[in-house]
């Protein structure tokens, strides 16, 4: 029988349609595969790119050259531009502001192609590391309130170049979401004065059925209301409110957790398009005790129709439990 499930965090309610339950090989969907070409993210290409913003070059050399291991661009086509001022105001009834923010591009690796999942250890150890210097370097501009880290993999996924990259937004406000989890990790606080995150990071480690792999630091776990077949979690297991906080001990442990699950996903599924997106605390509120940061990975095997827009509900055909065993069960090199 299908069953309504609901988050714990935000309060939104998913159907796990148990009726119509889907294995890995059920999905169609086009494996993610690298064709090379000219690429402007690639080296040599550099003065294709806006300047760069900050690059890791081990063996030195300058800016806007090739000898770079990670790159940092601003996005050639920004949602929003960093000059200027917010200047909120009203129309009547209606609020708006202008379009102020950073939108940013970290080239992964100067190899076109690699992945996140194929990159050497080090690798993503280093596009962490990048995230984490971005972050703390916008923080200092009063006119953001949130720093967004996201990922596009494959085109399904809405990636318009191959070249292994993420994105950074900075914006004016908190989105909705972002706030949703707060607000739901406040109100929960403020009952029990206990992490809901850290009371799920327990749960989850006793019932053993949605982890995916637990690490020394890290635990990987398919959410028990997953809006999408085999959506996975990875969170830190010390309670920790923003990503650019943590430790420095935990990036290669984080690294390797993030590697690992992106190589089961391969694996299990045929090289998916995902969208991978760091959840993390507003910049305002960035040392909390009831907020827990973590990474939401989502391949990209069905989509969002008429029934999820008109309700807000998402169905979801593989039961997180078998998502998990699948995933725990891949082999990874």
């Amino acid at each position: 029988m299908p069953e309504l499930r609901k988050d714990p965090v935000t309060g939104r309610w998913v159907i796990i349609s148990t009726d119509r339950a889907r294995r890995p090989s059920d999905f169609l969907r086009e494996k993610v595969v690298p064709q090379g070409g000219f690429c402007p993210f690639c080296p040599g290409q550099e003065d294709r790119t806006p300047r760069e913003i900050m690059a890791y070059r081990p063996n030195g050399g300058a800016p806007n050259t090739p000898g770079w291991t990670v790159r940092v661009v601003p996005n050639k086509f920004p949602a929003l531009g960093i000059e200027g001022e917010l200047a909120r105001r009203g129309e009547g009834m209606f609020d708006k502001m202008n379009g102020i923010g950073a939108h940013e591009v970290i080239i992964e690796s100067p190899d076109h192609m690699q992945s996140l999942a194929t990159l050497p250890l080090k690798g993503v150890e280093d596009v962490l590391w990048a995230f984490r210097d971005r972050i703390l370097d916008l923080k200092k501009d009063k006119r953001f309130r949130y720093i967004l880290i996201f990922k596009n993999h494959g085109e399904p996924a809405g990636a318009s170049l191959e070249h292994p990259h993420s994105q950074l937004i900075a914006l004016p406000i908190v989105p909705s979401y972002v706030r949703e989890e707060m607000d739901g990790a406040k109100a929960f606080y403020g009952q029990k004065e206990r992490c809901i995150f850290c009371d799920i990071i327990r749960q989850e480690l006793q019932s053993q059925v949605r982890v995916i792999e637990d690490s020394t630091d890290f635990l990987t776990v398919a959410p028990w209301a997953p809006r999408f077949p085999f959506e996975t979690c990875i969170l830190p297991k010390q309670h920790e409110s923003a990503v650019e906080n943590s430790p420095s001990g935990h990036y290669e442990g984080l690294a390797r957790a993030l590697k690992n699950v992106l190589g089961k996903l391969n694996q299990a599924l045929e090289s998916p398009a995902y969208n991978l997106v760091i959840h993390t605390s507003p910049v305002m509120e960035s040392t909390n005790d009831y907020y827990h940061w973590h990474i939401e990975l989502m391949p990209k095997l069905t989509k969002v129709a008429e029934f999820e827009w008109g309700t807000g509900f998402y169905i979801n055909p593989t039961p997180p439990e078998e998502a998990a065993a699948f995933l725990r069960d891949a082999h990874v090199d």
